[in-house]
């Protein structure tokens, strides 16, 4: 062979294992391409524990700010004046109708009264020297023997002296009851608070507090509801609520450390009108108070269960997620998948939320394992939560 011809060879043996080369590079390309082109396999379920939504009865229990008040409050106040002499009853104590509370000095009203005694001795005696003269005076005139003037005289004379008796006896009653006044007395049964004015102080008549007395038994719950829930009593009732028709529901009170008073609660009651300063409309309750557990001004709460509402649904409140002012819950579709459902809140009962719109019953809602969840990932829910009863 030729020096052309080898060349030739050679040359069409290195074109051949370009052109492997080539396909060989050509194929690991396309494998690569396969390889890196495949989607991932989808992850493992998200494990989940789910509520089943069921519609049962579920009462709300309202809570109401109220204050006590005492069904009778007296401020004692002296109808005399004068310096304070003495004070009977012990503060803080309770009281009688009728006990004497204080006693303001006496001895100006008594020789009042003994002035006004003597005013109606000189009247009593005009006036019997007026009936003399008169009784002789008629004979006379009868006879001629007395002008009519004189007679008229006689008679305006007896009037006159008839009319002072009268004042004077009066003035003896006002110098009574003045000196009767000096005695200040309780007016009613109840706890007597704390004295204003020690004795040897000056009082005024009518203006001086002196203490005040407080009737606690019964005793009286204030509270108010807003505007909204007295439209829904409204229509739960299907009338106006009033304390002459009040609802069979139990009202209870409870003190500012949370213990529950025994005695049972009654709407005593309902103001005609709602209170424009704050939109709310008072009532009040009443409670027995015999062994003055109650005083007048403490803090208190009043709670009543509303009407419990036969298909109602609840979920924990840790299951509600919130999102741009929308409250949402993770509930299971069909599929196993995970999917986001918009819901209106209700009350909080307890622990739990009620639900007004957005679930239905039979719904599964997550409650555990929500921090995992994306629209549409595959849960596992095979841990059920039981469906509880809301803890009040």
């Amino acid at each position: 062979m030729g020096v052309q011809a080898t060349i030739r060879i050679r040359a069409a043996r290195s074109i051949r294992a370009g052109a492997l080369l080539v396909g060989a590079a050509i194929t690991a390309a396309v494998l690569g391409l396969g390889c890196g082109g495949a989607s991932k396999p989808p992850g493992h379920p998200v494990a989940v524990n789910t509520l089943t939504m069921i519609g049962r009865p579920i009462s709300i229990t309202e809570e109401y700010p109220a204050q006590t008040e005492a069904s009778n409050t007296v401020e004692i106040r002296p109808r005399v004046g004068g310096v304070l002499e003495r004070q009977s009853a012990v503060e803080g104590q309770r009281v009688k109708a009728g006990q004497i509370l204080f006693e303001i000095d006496p001895q100006p009203y008594r020789a009042a009264l003994a002035q006004a005694q003597a005013a109606l001795a000189l009247a009593e005696a005009a006036q019997a020297q007026a009936v003399r003269d008169l009784s002789r005076a008629k004979p006379l005139s009868a006879l001629d023997a007395l002008s009519q003037r004189e007679l008229d005289a006689a008679e305006a004379a007896n009037a006159a002296t008839l009319a002072q008796v009268r004042a004077a006896q009066a003035s003896v009653k006002t110098a009574e009851l003045n000196l009767g006044y000096t005695t200040v007395r309780a007016p009613i049964d109840g706890d007597m608070s704390r004295a204003q004015i020690r004795i040897g102080g000056l009082v005024t008549a009518y203006t001086t507090l002196l203490t005040t007395v407080y009737q606690t038994d019964p005793m009286y719950i204030n509270f108010s509801i807003g505007e909204q829930r007295l439209l829904q009593l409204q229509r739960e009732l299907g009338r106006p609520p009033d304390q002459r028709n009040p609802s069979k529901r139990r009202f209870r009170v409870f003190l500012a450390d949370g213990e529950e008073i025994g005695a049972t609660a009654e709407l005593n009651f309902v103001d005609a009108a709602v209170d424009l300063r704050t939109d709310t409309l008072p009532l009040r309750l009443v409670v027995p108070n015999p062994t003055s557990q109650l005083r007048a001004g403490q803090y208190a709460k009043v709670t009543v269960d509303t009407a419990a509402r036969p298909d109602s649904l609840s979920v924990p409140q840790r299951a509600v997620q919130e999102l741009q002012d929308k409250n949402f819950v993770w509930v299971v579709d069909g599929e196993g998948k995970a999917q986001m459902r918009d819901v209106a809140l209700g009350a909080r009962v307890g622990s739990d939320i009620l639900i007004e719109k957005g679930l239905a019953a039979g719904d599964d809602v997550v409650v555990d394992g929500i921090q995992k969840l994306k629209p549409g990932r595959l849960v596992d829910t095979s841990h059920q939560a039981a469906a509880e009863k809301p803890k009040p």
